[in-house]
């Protein structure tokens, strides 16, 4: 398995295939298991820790992966295809909302990182100011609690930068619909780890050639285990379990949470 290419450094005194067991990766866990677990990963592996250069994946290691992508690539183009088409009169709407209530253009277009770090432009929303960099900028230096928060989970209760309708958006989840074309270009897929940007890498250490083996996902199973209630180092861990055993069921099952979640508003922002 992938993870197998990580289990030969020692962290706090053991190997990780020792601390493996307080919970294996290599089984394909819930991705909403209790955070319980992972807070005790996230104390015990230092992701920024230098790993030795691993092996080449053989035909064992590769072979099940090819097979899962082909078969996540049908089911997104089964999937997103005809929801975009059902969504249409929606992000008309949405569209006309987010025209009229502020300057700017409606779409935001955001380098992220795709599957073996190739950059694309990831489609959302607009649900910020246009001027929302300065905005962030003049907060983080005469806030230093704002400061914190955002070296912690990198987003902000209460965002100055967000408009009225961006809230609702966010908190809707509305705002990555037009992540579907994203979907059916193939640059993302419905399940997966968070999309990232470049400055984020150095936050995974060796833990992002595994991460960025598979495409990043509209939803995943950080978005269901708590969104933005949890800190940046779970979300990591979270993102190595995921994509070290990834799997069709597990999709499903991120599927089916995915809107009981949105629907409770829990952990957006």
């Amino acid at each position: 398995m992938v993870m197998q290419t990580l289990l030969r450094r020692r962290v706090a005194g053991k190997t990780v295939d020792e601390a493996s067991e307080v919970i294996d990766l290599r089984d394909g866990p819930d991705p909403a298991a209790p955070l319980g677990l992972v807070d005790r990963l996230v104390d015990e592996i230092d992701l920024r820790e230098p790993s030795p250069t691993p092996p080449s994946p053989g035909p064992d290691i590769a072979r099940p992966l090819h097979l899962y992508l082909l078969a996540q690539r049908a089911t997104d183009l089964a999937v997103a295809v005809p929801a975009l088409l059902m969504a249409a009169p929606v992000l008309v709407g949405v569209a006309l909302a987010v025209r009229l209530s502020s300057r700017g253009p409606v779409l935001y277009r955001h380098a992220r990182l795709g599957r073996h770090g190739h950059s694309f432009l990831c489609l959302k929303f607009r649900s910020m100011h246009v001027d929302a960099d300065q905005r962030l900028e003049h907060l983080l230096a005469t806030n230093p609690e704002r400061r914190e928060e955002w070296a912690i989970h990198h987003k902000l209760t209460d965002d100055p930068r967000i408009t009225s309708i961006g809230a609702w958006l966010r908190r809707t989840s509305i705002d990555e619909l037009p992540q579907l074309w994203n979907v059916i270009r193939g640059d993302m897929s419905l399940v997966g780890p968070r999309p990232i940007t470049s400055s984020e890498t150095d936050r995974y250490g060796h833990a992002l050639e595994t991460v960025l083996q598979v495409k990043p996902g509209i939803t995943g199973p950080w978005q269901v285990a708590g969104r933005n209630d949890i800190s940046y180092d779970e979300r990591v861990v979270i993102d190595l379990r995921y994509a070290s055993a990834p799997s069709l069921r597990t999709n499903l099952q991120v599927l089916a949470k995915t809107g009981a979640v949105v629907l409770s508003g829990r952990g957006a922002r």
